[in-house]
């Protein structure tokens, strides 16, 4: 037998090999999955939430917001959420400019989160995210009377229903811990980058639905009660 016969051998017993390989971890990939299909189905139900950070910035500053939020569970892995909201701002003679500021529109946000914990299925998640949000709302902006020091003109002006409305964006991380039965608590921090904006002739609104003020970090925070359904 020739070296080159013994090397066609060699390679062909090879492919062989490698082709009974693949057929049977495909084969039992195939059954894997078949398994899983069957044992957990793809819609385990829906859930209801309520974030806390919104009400207590109402009792705590002067804005903040309600926000609700339903989200369904695929396979205790992929959760399709919408949140919805109602933001508002009461900015009274701000200290450093005198402005006074005020709003209230809702808002809401769109995405999915997605549970990255190796057991899905037992009830707590650790998960990642992402949400498009959208607010359209209208701005009162006043400034009490105030005498220009060199001129002694009145420096006051006001802006009433300013049509504005924001675009952005989300990416997040979150704990979702079962505490007992459908009930669970969580949180998830937060951030947030504009997409698109218009204020209208303010320039620069003090403080938008559901994104928060301006001049804030683009960092933001929830708390929430869940309820699975």
């Amino acid at each position: 037998m020739t070296p080159r016969t013994l090397i066609s051998a060699s390679v062909s017993r090879l492919a062989l090999s490698l082709l009974l390989l693949l057929a049977s971890a495909g084969a039992g990939a195939q059954g894997f999955f078949k398994y899983q299909q069957d044992s957990i189905p793809l819609f385990r139900g829906f859930a209801v939430s309520f974030d806390l950070v919104g009400l207590a910035q109402l009792q705590l500053s002067d804005y903040g917001q309600y926000e609700a939020a339903l989200r369904l569970n695929l396979h205790d892995q992929y959760f399709p959420t919408f949140e919805l909201g109602y933001g508002r701002a009461n900015h009274e003679d701000d200290e450093v400019t005198g402005i006074s500021y005020k709003t209230h529109a809702p808002y809401f946000r769109i995405g999915a989160d997605v549970n990255i914990m190796k057991k899905k299925h037992t009830g707590n998640r650790v998960f990642i995210g992402f949400r498009y949000a959208f607010t359209s709302y209208k701005v009162d902006v006043s400034r009490q009377p105030f005498p220009d020091p060199v001129w002694k003109w009145d420096t006051s002006f006001g802006v009433s229903g300013e049509s504005c409305h924001q675009h952005w964006a989300e990416l997040l991380f979150g704990i979702d811990a079962k505490v007992a039965g459908p009930l669970h608590l969580g949180w998830s921090a937060r951030y947030r980058t504009r997409l698109a904006h218009d204020d209208g002739i303010i320039g620069k609104t003090w403080y938008v639905p559901g994104y928060g003020t301006q001049d804030s970090s683009a960092l933001g925070a929830t708390f929430n009660v869940t309820i699975d359904i």
